[in-house]
């Protein structure tokens, strides 16, 4: 089968990449695929997470297992059709984990594989990369505010508000 796939550059400007490639194919074959069609030059760290339809984070599929986890399932070893369906249509990924470029992968068509074209393929390319990558903004699930790091419910209270200003502080008594 031919997984027709559409990845778009998380940020306000259009920028996105169709390219066809076999569906026996790999993350990794992907990742290389993706990451050519988009002019990089495919040295960064990757990775590959899996998402529901709000793409909502999932299951990660790293370049290389960095060990984090005892279950690291890598791109290398993970058919595209094993995660890419019809049902579950949508990857997130992200290109160099210090730059942060993020893409929301999906899959477009499905087709037999009855041409013999070479896959995989660039089969379209709309916008052009900026030359760097879009800030991300992190958001809290609780939705705590820029000035409350810990939220509400800050489980020290009021305890610590006395010692905003250090330069009272006897540092002789610490020796």
């Amino acid at each position: 089968m031919i997984y027709k796939i559409r990845a778009i550059l998380d940020d306000q400007t259009d920028v996105f990449r169709d390219i066809a490639i076999s569906s026996e194919s790999t993350l990794e074959d992907l990742h290389n695929s993706l990451s050519q069609a988009f002019g990089f030059d495919g040295i960064e760290m990757a990775t590959f997470y899996g998402c529901d339809q709000e793409w909502n984070q999932g299951q990660e599929y790293p370049i290389v297992d960095l060990g984090f986890e005892d279950d690291t399932v890598l791109m290398r070893d993970t058919p595209i059709s094993s995660i890419l369906t019809t049902d579950h249509p949508k990857l997130i990924y992200i290109y160099d984990l210090l730059q942060m470029w993020t893409f929301f992968v999906e899959l477009a068509a499905v087709e037999n594989d009855e041409s013999s074209i070479d896959l995989p393929q660039l089969l379209f390319s709309f916008g052009e990369l900026p030359s760097e990558a879009p800030e991300k903004q992190f958001k809290s699930e609780k939705g705590s505010s820029e000035d409350d790091f810990y939220g509400d419910d800050d489980e020290f209270g009021d305890e610590f508000d006395d010692f905003s200003d250090y330069s009272d502080a006897d540092y002789d008594d610490y020796h």
